[in-house]
């Protein structure tokens, strides 16, 4: 058997392998550069551009449906207290109790004094901070089995019955984007500002 003429050592193998292969991707950009590059990114970005279909405003207002707990985003429209027990006792007593004494889903009504005692109650009256945040969840999760199927109107009269039943509001209360976001709940300040820089 004859011995080969050239016998490189496994480091210079490697090197040479990566000269090799630098030489070879040098070349290939070398060959793209120029007006075959524009137009492979025009084509790119027009095949882009053909995925799915703009979105219009009115489309979009469908979905943004998010209030903010100064009341930015409530909709037009009231509701009163009378109105919203009958919604309440029609959609929402099923899950959550006739007065909202809570069933298979949660209490809504009570609690007060509660949480810093062993068996806290966690409900709209004695935690949420805000009417507005009530008004959004009721908006866009209830009822359960027909989530965004409530009216504004109906939403708010709603809230209302929730609210008056925490004694938060009185038995002639009608509300609207002005009077619920008005509305300071009993545990405002029992949260503890998040610390940490920048806005959510």
């Amino acid at each position: 058997m004859r011995k080969p003429v050239f016998s490189a050592s496994r480091p210079t193998r490697r090197a040479i392998g990566v000269f090799l292969s630098a030489a070879l991707l040098t070349a290939c950009s070398a060959s793209l550069t120029g007006s075959k590059t524009t137009v492979l990114d025009d084509s790119l970005r027009r095949s882009a551009d053909a995925i799915g279909t703009p979105i219009r405003d009115a489309d979009l207002a469908a979905w943004n449906i998010d209030v903010a707990p100064d009341g930015r985003g409530l909709p037009a429209g009231s509701g009163d207290v009378a109105m919203g027990g009958k919604i309440f006792s029609a959609k929402c007593a099923a899950c959550h109790g006739a007065k909202g004494e809570g069933s298979i889903g949660d209490q809504l009504v009570g609690g007060r004094g509660t949480l810093a005692s062993a068996n806290p109650k966690r409900t709209v009256g004695s935690y949420w901070p805000y009417a507005t945040t009530l008004f959004d969840y009721i908006r866009r999760a209830m009822p359960y089995n027909a989530p965004q199927s409530l009216s504004a109107d109906e939403v708010y009269a709603v809230s209302a019955w929730i609210l008056n039943q925490n004694g938060i509001v009185p038995d002639d209360a009608r509300l609207d984007a002005h009077s619920l976001a008005s509305i300071r709940m009993p545990n405002r300040d029992g949260f503890i500002p998040d610390p940490r820089p920048g806005r959510l």
